[in-house]
C-alpha cells in the first residue's frame, strides 16, 4: 500500500540528518507482518534480492528492469564515473560518528546499491548514476494490529533537467508495474522466510 510522504517524514529517522536535501519520492507499507525485532530478517531478504537482481516470477517487473538496464547501457546512464564516489559524493561522508562506527548494513555485491548504515529500526542504502542520486530507506514500524511491519521510502536527488525528466518519465511504470510486482515479491519471500524461521 502506498503511503503519504508524512509516514516517512514524521518519524524520527536518522536519515533525515543525512539526506535532508533529497526529496521523498515514494513511501510504501511492506507486506511483512512481524515482531519488534524482525528488521534484520527483512534487511537480509531485501539484500539477497538486490544481490541476486530481478529474477522473480513477475514478468512485468523483469521486462521493465531489463528495458531500463538496456537503455542505461545505450545512453551511458550507468557507466563508471556517473555514480556514487564519482559524479556524486557518498552519503557515508555525511554520517555522524555513531552511524559511521555502527553496523554499516549488508554488502550488496555487484549491484548499484551500497549500504549506508543499519540500526534496530532502519536501514539505508544509496545508489547513483547519470540521472539521479537515490536512497532506499527501510524502516520497521508499528502496524494497526499491534504488531510491526516494514516501510520503504525512496528518496531522490535528480541530476539536473535530465534527472527530472527521467524521474517524470518512469513514474507511471513504477506505479503500474514495478512497485506492485515488488510488493508481491517481498510478501511472498517474507512468508516463506517466516515459515522457515518458525519451523
Amino acid at each position: 500500500m502506498r503511503l503519504p510522504r508524512t509516514a516517512h517524514t514524521d518519524r524520527p529517522w536518522r536519515i533525515h540528518e543525512i539526506a535532508d536535501d533529497f526529496t521523498v519520492e515514494d513511501v510504501w507499507a511492506l507486506p511483512t507482518p512481524g515482531g519488534p525485532d524482525d528488521l534484520p530478517l527483512l534487511v537480509h531478504q531485501i539484500a539477497d534480492g538486490i544481490r541476486g537482481g530481478v529474477n522473480g516470477e513477475d514478468l512485468v517487473s523483469r521486462v521493465l528492469f531489463a528495458v531500463r538496464w538496456k537503455l542505461g547501457a545505450l545512453l551511458g546512464w550507468d557507466s563508471s564515473g556517473t555514480g556514487v564516489g564519482a559524479r556524486v559524493a557518498s552519503l557515508r561522508d555525511r554520517l555522524p560518528a555513531d552511524l559511521r562506527e555502527g553496523p554499516g548494513g549488508p554488502g550488496l555485491g555487484e549491484s548499484p546499491f551500497t549500504s549506508l548504515y543499519q540500526r534496530d529500526d532502519e536501514w539505508a542504502a544509496e545508489m547513483g548514476n547519470k540521472t539521479v542520486h537515490a536512497v532506499m530507506h527501510i524502516g520497521w514500524v508499528p502496524d494497526e494490529s499491534g504488531g510491526y511491519r516494514g516501510q520503504m521510502a525512496v528518496l531522490v536527488k535528480p541530476n539536473g533537467f535530465l534527472g527530472a525528466l527521467y524521474m517524470a518519465a518512469i513514474k507511471p511504470f513504477r506505479y503500474v508495474g514495478v512497485y506492485p510486482a515488488l510488493m508481491r515479491s517481498i510478501g511472498r519471500e517474507w512468508l516463506a522466510a517466516r515459515g522457515k524461521a518458525d519451523a
